[in-house]
């Protein structure tokens, strides 16, 4: 299977096509007065080639459209990821997030790793038995912990929505000491401007979220959403908008049988003081 681009460009690429689009002008058409061959702009609009400065900004001369951010995202989509320098691959989950402003997260069985402790993300990593070296794994803690600073960076901030099922407050990941540093996290968390939790209660019994976790990421400038989700030997990124929008719906679906937030707090410092007891 051949290698995605990296979001980034793909991004970018989309937003090209669009004004070319919205130009009314060919493929052939621009690719002729931009002094390119077709298919170069072609792979440029799909994000397999890097688009440099001087052609974006030569697109918006020819399509008669000025928008003023399409320099900056040229110069970030032309870079490898943050997380490259930590052994990370570039079409990645990270490659995706690292985009988004805004971030609908439902789990079954682990806490979303945006609102996980350290000693909990270590717990869940060894218990995935992944030939790691050392380095490798404290690479991947590094890499988590960073992405959670956004919860809280006023300048590139992102929201999460995160839909935990109750199982996932009782399971004792780590064992009792870690569960119980992890539950309080969650509560502070909880108080983040950024941060929605919500809880999916055991007493709901069977519901339509049971056949798998799942993540929908939106961004800014009302680019189109993606949908992700892992399963048993990799991921998917789906884009397709009739698929996007069926997890969209039973997301709200799901979290109208959730607990309001109130309650969700409520819940988590009930199971803390029943299941974890003080420190």
């Amino acid at each position: 299977m051949p290698t995605r681009p990296p979001f980034r460009r793909r991004r970018l690429g989309a937003r090209l096509q669009a004004m070319r689009v919205r130009a009314r002008m060919t493929l052939d058409d621009a690719a002729a007065a931009l002094d390119k061959t077709r298919s170069t702009l072609h792979r440029v609009e799909q994000g397999e080639t890097r688009a440099d400065i001087h052609l974006v900004r030569s697109m918006m001369d020819l399509y008669d459209q000025y928008e003023p951010d399409l320099v900056e995202q040229t110069r970030r989509a032309a870079k490898p990821g943050w997380w490259v320098s930590y052994g990370l691959q570039d079409t990645g989950y990270i490659d995706v997030e690292t985009e988004a402003s805004h971030v609908r997260e439902f789990c079954l069985s682990y806490v979303p790793g945006l609102l996980q402790t350290d000693a909990y993300m270590r717990a869940v990593f060894e218990a995935h038995h992944l030939q790691r070296s050392d380095r490798e794994f404290e690479n991947q803690v590094k890499v988590r912990l960073i992405r959670q600073l956004r919860l809280t960076d006023s300048e590139d901030s992102l929201e999460l929505v995160a839909l935990i099922d109750e199982g996932v407050l009782r399971k004792e990941v780590g064992g009792v000491s870690v569960m119980r540093g992890q539950l309080h996290h969650l509560l502070l968390a909880s108080r983040l401007a950024s941060v929605t939790l919500r809880v999916l209660p055991d007493r709901l019994g069977a519901h339509h979220g049971m056949n798998g976790a799942f993540i929908v990421l939106g961004f800014p400038e009302s680019d189109p959403e993606v949908l992700y989700t892992e399963y048993v030997t990799g991921s998917l990124h789906i884009e397709a908008d009739a698929e996007v929008n069926a997890a969209k719906l039973l997301f709200e679906h799901l979290l109208s049988k959730a607990l309001d937030p109130d309650k969700s707090v409520a819940l988590i410092e009930r199971v803390l003081a029943e299941r974890f007891g003080p420190e």
